[in-house]
């Protein structure tokens, strides 16, 4: 479970957003908090995995916040999504160099959060498999620092967010990957719908393709999830 922290100076906001990350699969909130200092204080003493920031604090702005996070060697590694009203390009510029990972503006939606909370958890994922290995190559750090693949929220004409989530859970629940007959057999979906729905995947990088080979004819597909 990545461990959450939520800092927001209005009690209400806090509550909605930890409802929030409470509903995101892998992800539990250890605190709530509504000052700047009770957040320095939070994160040494529950060191949580991600802190979800507000800029806007009675005492400290969440910009200071993050740079006293970031200078203090038990807490620099705590990764940051900071969550404001702020549109100012001052504050996004200070965020983006403080080493944030994201900048939600308010009022968001939960697939926004949802979204980003699913890269972080995407990027936990893939530094734990670098950290088991002695060195990484360049592909390994491109699939870290590169360009994230768009979430199944901008789906094409035709595709709606609920079947794109029942194959992707599907594809999650067989690491050793799907043809398009099994992930249709396993969501009762047609063969073409499945295989729309895994092809778009594929497209947009969240999923990748390999080849079975049986004993005669063609190469089958194979659909695995990119965790």
């Amino acid at each position: 479970m990545i461990r959450v922290l939520v800092v927001d100076d209005d009690f209400m906001v806090a509550k909605v957003h930890s409802g929030y990350v409470e509903r995101t699969p892998g992800f539990t909130v250890v605190g709530a908090v509504h000052t700047g200092a009770d957040a320095l204080r939070a994160v040494r003493d529950l060191a949580p995995d991600l802190v979800l920031l507000d800029i806007y604090l009675p005492d400290l702005d969440g910009l200071t916040v993050l740079r006293e996070l970031r200078a203090d060697p038990s807490t620099v590694d705590t990764d940051v999504i900071v969550i404001t009203a702020a549109r100012d390009v001052d504050t996004i510029r200070g965020a983006m160099r403080g080493g944030a990972l994201h900048y939600l503006i308010k009022p968001f939606s939960y697939a926004a959060l949802r979204d980003q909370l699913d890269h972080v958890g995407s990027l936990h994922a893939k530094l734990a498999r670098l950290s088991a290995r002695p060195t990484a190559g360049q592909q390994d750090v491109d699939d870290v620092f590169g360009t994230r693949a768009r979430s199944t929220s901008a789906l094409p004409k035709g595709l709606t967010t609920q079947t794109a989530q029942l194959v992707r859970q599907a594809l999650v629940d067989h690491p050793d990957g799907l043809s398009a007959s099994e992930c249709a057999k396993a969501t009762e979906l047609s063969r073409p719908s499945a295989r729309r729905y895994l092809e778009h995947f594929v497209e947009t990088g969240r999923a990748e393709v390999r080849l079975r080979y049986g004993g005669t004819g063609r190469p089958e597909r194979q659909y695995h999830w990119r965790s």
